[in-house]
């Protein structure tokens, strides 16, 4: 769905034959020779080298230069070079062949800096073009030329393998997410696993509709009871020779939420629930990448695939739920459904003796209300695990902020006749969602991630395109790799 690989190559001085090069200028100290321009005359066109501010200089005789803005060399980041770079990619438009120095500015580790600057270019190229007969609006970028000294190169190159990884896989759990429901089932979601596991190294087993009920994976079933769509879980699977420890990432899949009988209203919210298997894309993204990247942590997956659709046969309210690990629950909301798919995913985490656990869903309206569109939620039953994903998220530049686990909330869920209900009443529904997901993991070590904001962006803004933004999938990624029990 996306636009051909884009070749990225070392260089130690822009090719004659790029047709856009990058230049990038703090906001004081000397500006390089190459622009031809004076720091007057650049801010006289409104350029002051504050991160985040492009300029475009045409050329008759040679490749149009783009002036960077990085602000204060001192302050600079991996993820400032990271959005430079994609400031840089949206400001060269249709050029094709970029070159820039971004990646050997001192300050910013080598291998650090590579990886940024090819994840921000890759990121901020991407376009969803779909069913469009109309491909005017494909990314047209083809080779990106990094400018490195001989003494930064071997860091570079090593960011630059990693970044091209993880910038492919973003756009995998993006094409994933914005492709049309019809054309991405359950059934379809399981093959397309299927197809990354043989392409990856990774183990996999599909579940259907009969062994899910087998199994006692009555979420998914409940959750399924409306569709005329059957489900899948995808178990996808990663083990090292010695590895380092067992984590497990569950992914909310369902593949298109109607909201069953409580059906949501026909609004621009709803024509986004193409989207609220974003979880699920993002679990099968990182796992895509694990070989690849040499993880050293066994790694387990579980897609949880379904659609959520209101019928005749469809899930009621009042209705009773028995998971995987023998819980039950009251159905006051079938647009709650996210957290009954998880759940049987979690209890299957548990059994698989994961050292640590990770879920990541679409889950809640409230998630937004709290934290908007920028930030992810994140809860969980170990402050230590936690931190930990707070600072994978941190490394990657994917927001997230930490909600409390409010045990003197449990009590909202109590249920007359089950052991509790899906929804907790109007007020601090992602706290009240997460304590029901608590239910399921018993003294494991769980970080929940509400991604219901950020899973999709109204416009390009820095390295998000519009559409589905694969968030979650680097911070993944930089969990696993790094994981140790």
């Amino acid at each position: 769905m996306t636009a051909s690989p884009v070749t990225v190559e070392i260089v130690k001085s822009a090719p004659r034959g790029a047709e856009a090069v990058g230049v990038p200028v703090a906001s004081s100290g000397p500006v390089p020779r190459q622009l031809g321009l004076s720091r007057a005359a650049l801010s006289a066109n409104g350029f002051d080298g504050k991160p985040g501010q492009v300029l475009v200089l045409p050329s008759a005789t040679g490749p149009t230069l783009i002036a960077i803005g990085i602000g204060d060399p001192s302050e600079l980041t991996a993820n400032g070079l990271r959005s430079a770079a994609a400031s840089l990619v949206r400001a060269a438009g249709k050029r094709s062949t970029i070159a820039t120095s971004l990646a050997d500015l001192e300050g910013v580790d080598s291998k650090a800096a590579g990886q940024a600057v090819v994840e921000g270019a890759l990121l901020a190229a991407y376009r969803y073009i779909g069913l469009k007969t109309d491909t005017s609006g494909a990314s047209t970028l083809s080779r990106i030329s990094l400018v490195v000294g001989d003494k930064r190169t071997p860091g570079v190159r090593a960011g630059v393998d990693r970044g091209t990884v993880t910038a492919r896989a973003v756009h995998l759990a993006r094409d994933l997410a914005n492709t049309p429901p019809a054309y991405l089932t359950a059934r379809k979601m399981a093959e397309r696993a299927v197809a990354v596991a043989a392409e990856t190294g990774l183990g996999v087993e599909v579940f259907d509709k009969d062994k899910l009920a087998a199994m006692g994976c009555g979420g998914m079933i409940g959750v399924n009871q409306g569709s005329t769509e059957p489900p899948r879980m995808v178990k996808l699977t990663y083990t090292p020779r010695n590895p380092t420890g067992h984590l497990v990432l569950v992914g909310k899949g369902v593949m298109y939420d109607s909201g069953g009988i409580s059906l949501k209203p026909s609004d621009a919210s709803h024509a986004k629930m193409k989207m609220d298997m974003s979880g699920a894309a993002a679990v099968l993204a990182t796992m895509s990448t694990l070989k690849a990247l040499k993880c050293r942590a066994q790694v387990t997956g579980y897609l949880m695939c379904t659609d959520n659709m209101p019928s005749g046969s469809a899930l009621k309210l009042g209705d009773v739920l028995t998971f995987r690990n023998g819980k039950t629950a009251e159905i006051h909301n079938t647009d709650a459904e996210g957290r009954l798919v998880l759940a049987d995913g979690l209890s299957l985490a548990v059994e698989d003796g994961a050292d640590a656990i990770v879920d990541i869903a679409t889950l809640t309206g409230a998630a937004i209300a709290a934290l908007g569109p920028k930030f992810a939620a994140v809860l969980g039953n170990d402050q230590a695990w936690v931190d930990t994903v707070r600072g994978a998220s941190a490394r990657v530049d994917e927001s997230m902020w930490q909600l409390p686990l409010a045990k003197e909330y449990r009590k909202l869920l109590d249920s007359q006749v089950a052991d509790m209900k899906n929804v907790g009443g109007p007020y601090g529904g992602a706290i009240t969602a997460a304590l029901f997901l608590n239910e399921f993991v018993g003294s494991t070590r769980w970080a929940h991630l509400d991604i219901a904001g950020p899973m999709d962006s109204d416009a390009d803004d820095g390295w998000l395109s519009r559409g589905a933004t694969g968030y979650g999938t680097r911070t993944l990624i930089e969990l696993a790799t790094a994981f140790v029990r």
